[in-house]
């Protein structure tokens, strides 16, 4: 139901193609009116609704970036057209109304939200239903969190720590940027079956409700939810008071957010180690974004719609892009580059820029060209190899033949290490393919030597082999945990590259990772040999010691730990890998936990899945745990509890409900598709690698881009590690019917697949 008026004259709705109208007869001034019922959607793009299992209230929330504001109403659809909004909304009588503007209830279920002002299309939301809320004010400001009632106790329980994480970030950018926040209020609004981790829509920002813990949480949890507050906060000058002109700019302000969140971190919150946990979970996604054939330059990669840019928010825009600008300031200092942003900002408050523009304002404080820096940097995609040769005093950069050559100054620093003990630390600049550095041949000589050890750059270490034979022994009494998170990252990088064994990142894990003191540390390492190195690049044959292995040092962590943090790290591994049945029962009947994890229905769920996958529980067992917790994390654990099953009945069903059933939400979809290729018993799920390849593409039309590329990454059959896999994955990407966010998927997922092959093949099944 539509109907279309421009100056007075009615146009066809059937005109519409693909969802876009031409417009003809403009002009000087004109007036366009669109009358239309649009549909909501459950995909968690556009006009979402979700019901609450827990109590069947319902919910509704706009999420518009990148691509679907055209799914909600009638706009030009592209950033450098900002307009003010003023929004009226008719809602039950019972309901809250959020959004951009400061809503007023103006009778009863109907409500007008101030006019904002000019705002990019993609940053407009309107979010409505029965919150639950805390608010209070600071500095002037209103500030709001606001849940679905359901989650209101965790919501009130934790509301003091959002709220003042909200207001200490506000005095320091207030103080970092010199403008104050522009947009009236501030709610934060915590939704479900929300995409993204958060989205920045100005006075009204929305949150995946998972950041919401029922129950107990580890540090890198909590770190990476005051990160998004900090994240989210930042696009409020960079990106929302000033908007890139073009789409093929906007990663410059995930880049800018991503440094800004970490640096606040650091500056404003008790998470003082936020760069650790960046270069454990960011670089780590950064690196493998650098390996795919899909890696692209930060800047400058052409995108001609909303689309085609979307598909370039990945690891580069927001890690590299991160790491980029700390080395921009290392380049030309500190206060240069603030000075430079203030300019920037100052010079386009509610209007838009491009790169040139914030380069030019960089340039004018530094005094610095930065067309070769930018080149470098921006313009050419890479990311080199440091080695450090101690017995030479040389330090050396090399990049892989698969990108351009091209010379990148990279200013760092290098550790050594010996006995627990630094016993060197040099820091300086590398500006060509080798170079001598006389303070390593004088510095004393090291058992482990770290390049980039305060991962100040964009770049590999690469560790000598004395210092990798000497890592397993060594790694856990090196006092700096910032140069343990390089190693470690290190380490993996090398498994990928299959310059590395496997088996020395097991060995490294049994001996030096259950003594880390530093949760980022623990959490991501673990979790990554969990779901990849032992499923992708251990050997089948190896993969139950792979899990032995990792089971055993979760309990020498559990058994040692002394903190609520570590314990929790530990008992989640342990679950996941342990064989221990009696073990298992027991946590499942809530014996033997500790005092957090008692009535936890969270980690509750993590022993249902282990079980399920184990055999252990059958679908009956499964659906009693789920009465118990009718809430919509519940909802989806027990669908991936069942998926999990390791029967050719669950798996049909799985399969089934993941590629037939329309009525599934995105979030179930994903439930779905990350437990299904998780068995030992790989005949189980060998049929359906093909099926994969026509029935998960076949999804596009019933989901939007940005979840249907979720689906298809979550859903690839990577632990599937052979060549059939791969002929099957090459043969989908030579057709020309994928739709944008499926071919990204499988690009990137196959980079993975080919990654384990190529380290089976380097270090073969040994015995």
């Amino acid at each position: 139901m539509a109907r279309l008026e421009l100056n007075g004259q009615d146009l066809d709705p059937a005109a519409l193609v693909d969802g876009r109208l031409a417009l003809t007869g403009l002009e000087p001034s004109n007036v366009l009116i669109v009358e239309a019922t649009m549909a909501y959607s459950r995909d968690g793009q556009g006009l979402h609704r979700s019901v609450d299992p827990a109590d069947e209230e319902a919910y509704v929330y706009g999420h518009l970036f990148l691509d679907a504001a055209p799914t909600v109403f009638a706009c030009f659809d592209q950033p450098d057209i900002k307009a003010p909004y003023a929004v009226s909304v008719r809602a039950p009588a019972d309901w809250r109304v959020l959004g951009n503007g400061a809503a007023t209830r103006v009778a009863e279920g109907c409500w007008e939200l101030a006019e904002t002002p000019p705002l990019a299309t993609y940053f407009v939301t309107v979010c409505a239903g029965p919150w639950a809320s805390v608010e209070r004010e600071h500095d002037g400001i209103r500030l709001g969190v606001h849940s679905r009632r359901s989650l209101s106790e965790a919501l009130e329980r934790q509301a003091d720590s959002l709220l003042n994480a909200t207001a200490d970030f506000f005095d320091y950018y207030h103080e970092l940027f010199g403008i104050r926040y522009p947009f009236g209020d501030y709610h934060q609004v915590f939704c479900p079956e929300f995409n993204a981790g958060a989205m920045e829509n100005p006075g009204c920002v929305t949150i995946r409700d998972t950041y919401l813990f029922r129950g107990s949480a580890t540090h890198d949890e909590l770190l990476t939810r005051t990160n998004t507050i900090a994240h989210e906060m930042a696009h409020m000058w960079f990106g929302d008071l000033v908007t890139m002109t073009w789409w093929d700019d906007l990663w410059l302000n995930e880049s800018f957010a991503e440094y800004l969140a970490h640096r606040a971190c650091v500056a404003a919150s008790e998470y003082a180690d936020a760069w650790v946990d960046s270069t454990m979970a960011r670089k780590l996604w950064g690196h493998s974004a650098e390996r795919s054939p899909s890696s692209h330059p930060v800047a400058g990669s052409p995108a001609q719609d909303a689309q085609t840019a979307l598909n370039n928010f990945d690891g580069i825009s927001y890690a590299k892009g991160s790491a980029v600008l700390r080395q921009l300031i290392a380049h030309i200092g500190d206060d240069a580059f603030v000075a430079g942003l203030r300019d920037h900002l100052q010079r386009n408050s509610f209007g838009n820029a491009d790169l040139a523009g914030f380069l030019a304002a960089i340039e004018r404080e530094s005094g610095s060209d930065l067309s070769g820096w930018s080149h470098a940097w921006l313009e050419t995609a890479g990311i080199d190899t440091l080695h450090v040769h101690q017995d030479t005093g040389r330090v050396t950069r090399s990049t892989p033949d698969r990108f351009a050559k091209v010379s990148r100054p990279h200013t760092f620093d290098i550790a050594g290490f010996t006995s627990g003990t630094e016993v060197f630390r040099v820091t300086g600049t590398i500006d060509r393919a080798t170079r001598k550095w006389p303070e390593l041949l004088a510095a004393d000589r090291a058992e482990v030597v770290i390049p980039n050890a305060s991962d100040l750059t964009w770049a590999v270490s690469g560790l000598e082999p004395e210092s990798l034979a000497n890592l397993p022994d060594a790694l856990a009494s090196i006092p700096d945990a910032q140069s343990r998170a390089v190693a470690w990252l290190a380490l993996i990088d090398g498994m990928h590259e299959a310059r590395i064994d496997p088996r020395l990142l097991m060995r490294t894990l049994t001996m030096a990772w259950p003594l880390e003191s530093n949760g980022s540390i623990l959490g991501r390492v673990g979790n990554h040999v969990i779901t990849r190195a032992i499923p992708v690049f251990l050997p089948p044959t190896e993969q139950p010691g792979g899990e032995e292995a990792m089971a055993t040092a979760a309990r020498r962590l559990y058994d040692g730990a002394t903190c609520a943090d570590h314990r929790l790290i530990a008992a989640r591994l342990l679950a996941a890998t342990s064989s221990d049945e009696t073990l298992l029962r027991s946590w499942l009947d809530g014996i033997d936990l500790p005092p957090e994890l008692v009535d936890d229905s969270d980690f509750r769920w993590f022993v249902v899945r282990a079980m399920s996958r184990r055999g252990l529980l059958d679908e009956q067992g499964i659906e009693s745990f789920r009465r118990r917790d009718e809430s919509l994390a519940g909802q989806q654990a027990a669908l991936a509890a069942r998926a999990l099953r390791p029967t050719a009945e669950a798996k049909e069903w799985a399969w089934s409900e993941l590629t037939g059933n329309p009525a599934r939400s995105n979030y179930e979809l994903n439930a779905l598709a990350g437990a299904f290729w998780q068995t030992t018993d790989r005949d189980l799920v060998s049929p359906y690698v093909e099926r994969y390849f026509t029935d998960v593409p076949g999804l596009a039309g019933r989901l939007g881009e940005d979840a249907l590329g979720t689906v298809a990454a979550l859903a690839y059959p990577l632990p599937l590690v052979a060549s059939r896999t791969l002929d099957l994955s090459r043969a989908a990407l030579a057709r020309d019917t994928l739709s944008p966010a499926v071919r990204r998927s499988i690009v990137d997922a196959q980079a993975k697949l080919e990654e384990g092959l190529a380290s089976r093949a380097a270090f073969p099944a040994t015995g």
